[in-house]
């Protein structure tokens, strides 16, 4: 059985329609936003692509409960002499169906950069880590992560190259970028870590 390294279930609210995305080998994706509430009461706003067969199975409208399994991508695009990493969740099935929301996701892989432990003004501790999560065709997605307590302790052991095991949640954070036309709202993403585990170490 192979080993599950990049698997995401999520379950929460079609926030708009799919529109499509573009075209690869004669086929048709499509993009749209699933809106994922938090037990906080806030909400996790992510982009999700979905190939067009899986769209026309469930002729969905907005303001459905749907649920979506698949991976999570990152995908670089340069803009202006810039890099960007877009994060996104690439569907393998939709179904139209109520129920609690759901956000897990499943990640392992090696760290392609050292860590960044640092402490909240509060005192929290923090672990940043980007894991390079293997794809087909020797390729593979860079997801940016984030440890807690007492697992940014251990993160913040850890080296390039070495492997971690993540359960968590992708997570969207707004923030403001200061560029040379002025200040622009941008939307980050995520996986929040749960637990982490070392395998190596």
């Amino acid at each position: 059985m192979e080993q599950v390294t990049n698997q995401i279930t999520l379950r929460g609210s079609l926030l708009s329609l799919p529109r499509l995305s573009h075209e690869n080998h004669g086929k048709k994706f499509y993009r749209f936003t699933l809106e994922v509430p938090r037990l906080s009461g806030t909400a996790d706003l992510l982009p999700i692509v979905a190939e067009e067969r899986l769209i026309e199975a469930i002729d969905p409208d907005a303001g459905e409960m749907i649920t979506v399994r698949g991976q999570v991508r990152s995908h670089n695009v340069r803009s202006k002499g810039v890099r960007h990493l877009l994060i996104f969740v690439f569907a393998a099935s939709i179904t139209v169906e109520d129920g609690e929301p759901i956000n897990d996701v499943l990640l392992e892989g090696p760290l392609c950069r050292e860590p960044i432990y640092r402490r909240t003004p509060l005192g929290r501790e923090i672990c940043d880590v980007m894991l390079a999560v293997p794809r087909a065709f020797q390729r593979a997605d860079y997801l940016p992560c984030i440890l807690w307590g007492r697992t940014a302790q251990e993160g913040s052991g850890c080296h390039t190259r070495d492997v971690v095991r993540i359960c968590g949640r992708l997570q969207s954070r707004n923030y403001t970028k200061i560029t040379e036309e002025g200040p622009q709202e941008r939307t980050a993403y995520e996986i929040s870590a749960l637990t982490a585990e070392f395998p190596e170490l």
